[in-house]
């Protein structure tokens, strides 16, 4: 003869529940991912900016994009991604370059517009690369860093039918009303050309 069962608990029931809802309280939420891009360039890392350091754009439909501009960042890499980051510097640029290997980091879509010239009609139409290091610290070019960097602003010629000459790959110190000198002295302009021509 089999004796009756006696119903669980309440106390039971409330623990089975709380245990049966661990794992998804353990799942990240189905939006967490939605923010996630590919970059713009297959080599690069997805590093965004903030977006209250750029401006919302769909170039080259709103702006024309015909120059790209160099930049050093006078930070270390790490240092450049966190101020891109954080939202009361005001500041970004499109992809950052590290020294020791040439690694990229994308942080602003090509479509949108980087705070990166100083010099807004600049902004409207420029892709901002910076790299990693020191105007007066020449070791941070290193070969990793002209390699891959003249890799991406061929690309980016490329993609937007920008010439790949001076007169449109320029040196931050080159824009108009800047107090900038980046690239610097230091910053060998005919071993770059050569490579982004021969990219």
């Amino acid at each position: 003869m089999e004796r009756a069962r006696r119903p669980p608990s309440r106390r039971r029931l409330l623990k089975g529940t709380a245990l049966a809802a661990v794992p998804y309280a353990l799942l990240p939420d189905p939006r967490a991912g939605a923010q996630v891009q590919a970059p713009d360039h297959p080599l690069a890392e997805w590093q965004p900016a903030n977006t209250a350091n750029h401006t919302a754009a769909n170039r080259p439909a709103d702006h024309r994009v015909d120059h790209v501009i160099i930049h050093v960042t006078q930070a270390t890499y790490m240092d450049t991604l966190s101020i891109f980051q954080n939202p009361r510097k005001k500041v970004s640029a499109h992809y950052v370059v590290r020294s020791a290997d040439g690694h990229l980091a994308q942080c602003v879509r090509e479509a949108d517009v980087a705070w990166h010239a100083g010099n807004w009609d600049h902004n409207t139409r420029s892709i901002g690369i910076e790299h990693e290091g020191w105007v007066d610290r020449p070791a941070y070019f290193t070969d990793a860093l002209y390699e891959q960097s003249a890799r991406l602003t061929a690309a980016i010629c490329t993609r937007h039918g920008i010439p790949k000459d001076r007169a449109h790959i320029i040196g931050h110190h080159e824009v108009p009303g800047t107090d900038h000198t980046d690239p610097g002295p230091y910053w060998d302009w005919t071993r770059y050309m050569r490579l982004v021509n021969f990219a």
